[in-house]
């Protein structure tokens, strides 16, 4: 006696090749994307002092600023034929360009980075002081002293067009908007689309059946 045949019901329709080969990223040139706030980096961040950002708000840490600038004029003063007007506006350039570097540029924390899990990996310095507070009194005094520089710097300059140009440019570019509070763990991503043009897979879809709607005709 022979034993019957079970056909299963026939749930999709045969995918064609062209869909297999997937679906291509979008090719986007410039993004913009958020980083860090995940609930367990907030409890990371929270478990330890961050010895790396909590400096600027420790007795002397406003006036170093001062005293950093005037060493450097001192320094930069001392260069054969240095005039006045370029010796300002070389400090206003060298103290943006370092202070940016510092606080907007470098990422994550030197030591102790395992007592955190790695929370701040994507913060920059100025992310990470007062635990992302704005307007607190650091980072009033962060942002107010590159601007006295450069009243300083244009004062001393006697009012030079050019001199002004380039120094207000570098106070906006290097100085102010990146301590904007809507640029707050924000990053700007250039060509985030697949440079090696590989397609991500995508895996067949089958439709949905209700059991109910199986019948005897489907296993015939």
């Amino acid at each position: 006696m022979s034993r019957p045949s079970l056909k299963l019901p026939h749930l999709a329709a045969p995918v064609p090749a062209d869909s297999l080969k997937g679906r291509r990223r979008s090719g986007s040139i410039v993004k913009v994307e958020e980083v860090g706030g995940r609930t367990e980096e907030l409890l990371d961040r929270s478990a330890y002092l961050n010895i790396n950002a909590n400096w600027v708000n420790a007795k002397g840490a406003w006036l170093i600023h001062v005293v950093l600038v005037f060493m450097g004029k001192i320094i930069i003063d001392t260069i054969p034929g240095m005039t006045q007007q370029i010796s300002w506006t070389l400090v206003n350039l060298i103290y943006l360009n370092l202070s940016y570097l510092m606080f907007h540029w470098v990422t994550g924390i030197p030591f102790d980075n395992e007592l955190h899990g790695g929370a701040y990996d994507d913060l920059t310095l100025w992310e990470q002081i007062d635990d992302g507070a704005q307007y607190t009194p650091s980072k009033k005094w962060l942002f107010t002293a590159p601007i006295l520089l450069f009243l300083a710097s244009t004062h001393y300059t006697n009012y030079n067009p050019w001199l002004f140009a380039i120094n207000l440019t570098a106070l906006i570019v290097l100085a102010i908007i990146p301590k904007l509070p809507q640029l707050h763990r924000q990053r700007v991503r250039f060509l985030t689309g697949d440079a090696s043009g590989v397609s991500t897979p995508v895996t067949p879809s089958f439709p949905q059946m209700d059991p109910s709607s199986i019948t005897d005709a489907h296993f015939e």
